[in-house]
């Protein structure tokens, strides 16, 4: 199976040999790239596989996973097959990469976040916690038929407090709605616009540290790859 985008993958350097890892999958905002957020949870690599997955459109100085026709409206045939080509992007990670897949998490800014909101909603117990930085949660995807129990997710919501483009409301609406279906959310306003600062990513390492003392759940000791 080829790999439907480009990636940058960091493993642990000591890594053995019928082990399986849990992993982080890094999801990039809209002109940025996958290093940023590869970079601010480096100190992780040794107890996660860490994956920057690279959307495949160019958007000035970096790169998107779809287009926007205008605040809050992404073209929608773009928006769903960035869907499909991550599921499928996670299928080739499992199967070519010794991931614990009882240990999933993504990580996103912006349309990552958006993205990773959206995953987490579609692919239910597939993804163990999500770690949305300033995006919100497209109405399409509320509504769409196929959305999958939450009870086991974990959530941790970041939000810029004089964010411009996702204002603190859609902050505080993502909040309500994981709050009745997720199992644990944790939601921390930073005093910035559209950014992820330094405390922010500092608070995410911490929280990931937390998840690793986690067991893999027990009626669920063996996920599918497929999707």
């Amino acid at each position: 199976m080829n790999s439907p985008y480009e990636y940058s993958i960091t493993l642990p350097k000591n890594i053995e040999n019928g082990r399986e890892y849990p992993v982080i999958f890094a999801l990039h905002g809209i002109g940025y790239d996958v290093q940023f957020l590869m970079d601010a949870v480096g100190e992780l690599q040794e107890d996660y596989i860490i994956i920057g997955v690279r959307g495949d459109l160019p958007y000035e100085k970096g790169y998107a996973y779809y287009y926007l026709k205008g605040y809050g409206n992404p073209e929608r045939d773009q928006f769903d097959s960035a869907v499909e080509k991550l599921k499928s992007y996670l299928e080739y990670a499992f199967e070519t990469y010794p991931i614990d897949q009882n240990r999933v998490y993504l990580i996103g800014f912006s349309q990552g976040a958006i993205l990773s909101m959206s995953l987490a909603l579609l692919l239910g117990e597939k993804i163990n916690g999500i770690v949305p930085m300033n995006g919100y949660i497209p109405e399409f995807i509320k509504t769409a038929s196929s959305l999958k129990p939450l009870e086991h997710l974990s959530v941790f919501l970041c939000q810029g407090e004089n964010d411009p483009i996702f204002p603190l409301p859609v902050g505080q609406a993502n909040y309500d709605y994981f709050r009745d279906k997720a199992g644990s959310v944790k939601f921390t306003i930073y005093p910035t616009e559209h950014k992820v600062t330094r405390n922010n990513m500092i608070d995410v390492v911490a929280w990931l540290r937390h998840e690793l003392k986690k067991v893999s759940r027990p009626e669920n000791p063996v996920k599918q790859n497929h999707f």
